[in-house]
């Protein structure tokens, strides 16, 4: 394996942390149980013959074409709006439930780029993907979560795609068509800000692709009075948070991380380490946080 990184995480499942992860990942459950049939059909290409057996007798000749598809998922939607923290924890769960102990999650490093030399990012990807099947062998799973897709799949017939990136979209695609071989034992979770920019060959491979959007109004209600019960806030209170990350005009509504790891920290800032936190403090956090830029997806 080349000297670069090329896996930011390499985690046994099931883990333990991300099951506590998944409770506090507003909206989880539902969106789970939403394409859950569509991932374990995924996790059993291999066993889609012996159902056609057992339930059709064999006739059925679309089980042929389930069986070829690819093992990928898309999750594309505004920065800061859970895909990446989702494709975790939905990794965790499949596994549970399949009762697939001895898996293993990858996350797929931005390092697979390379500095820059001729040819180094294709080999990256390539000697990347190699390190997957040997890990899965012929019994073991592995999920493999590609964070900023975009930046490893972008069109290759775009005007300013460097011969590097097109040669980079193309192992992508040998690679992921190469897993089918696994039965399902091998999926990928393509994780983008700009579904747009994606190549054309990448989203058609796409069994699932799922939207995330910025939280509604109930949403983070749901989550300010999950995250603040601590503080014995009132319905107004609560109201008030609401209304004050709702956006106005060009200003977007705040996503899950401006809320969670942008606005808490600054309001427990102002209290910590000589009193606790107060409504007070959220309040004033607000007049110097804002929420991300809306990043376009045209």
């Amino acid at each position: 394996m080349n000297q670069v990184k090329v896996f930011d995480n390499e985690i046994p499942l099931p883990d333990g942390a991300l099951k506590r992860k998944a409770d506090s990942l507003l909206g989880f459950d539902a969106r789970y149980e939403r394409i859950r049939n569509q991932l374990r059909l995924l996790l059993s290409l291999d066993e889609v013959e012996t159902w056609n057996k057992k339930f059709h007798g064999g006739e059925l000749a679309m089980s042929a074409l389930i069986a070829e598809q690819y093992p990928l998922a898309i999750f594309h939607g505004d920065v800061g709006t859970g895909k990446t923290a989702a494709a975790e924890c939905m990794a965790d769960r499949m596994v549970r439930e399949a009762g697939a102990e001895d898996s293993i999650l990858f996350k797929l490093s931005n390092r697979v780029r390379g500095s820059g030399k001729v040819g180094e990012m294709g080999t990256l990807l390539a000697e990347a993907f190699q390190r997957i099947a040997q890990s899965a062998g012929k019994t073991r799973r592995a999920v493999v979560i590609v964070d900023e897709g975009d930046s490893l799949a972008t069109n290759r017939t775009e005007g300013n795609s460097h011969h590097e990136d097109k040669v980079a979209v193309n192992t992508l695609i040998q690679c992921i068509d190469d897993l089918r071989r696994f039965g399902g034992r091998v999926v990928v979770f393509l994780c983008t800000n700009r579904a747009s920019v994606l190549d054309p060959a990448v989203r058609r491979r796409a069994a699932i692709i799922e939207e995330f959007k910025r939280p509604d109004d109930e949403e983070r209600r749901a989550l300010f009075t999950m995250d603040l019960a601590g503080l014995n806030l009132t319905a107004t209170q609560i109201n008030a948070l609401v209304t004050a990350t709702r956006g106005k005009g060009d200003f977007p509504q705040f996503t899950y991380s401006d809320i969670r790891t942008r606005l808490y920290p600054a309001a427990i800032a102002l209290a910590f380490p000589k009193r606790g936190m107060t409504f007070a403090d959220l309040e004033t956090a607000l007049h110097t946080v804002k929420a991300s830029p809306r990043l376009e997806d045209k």
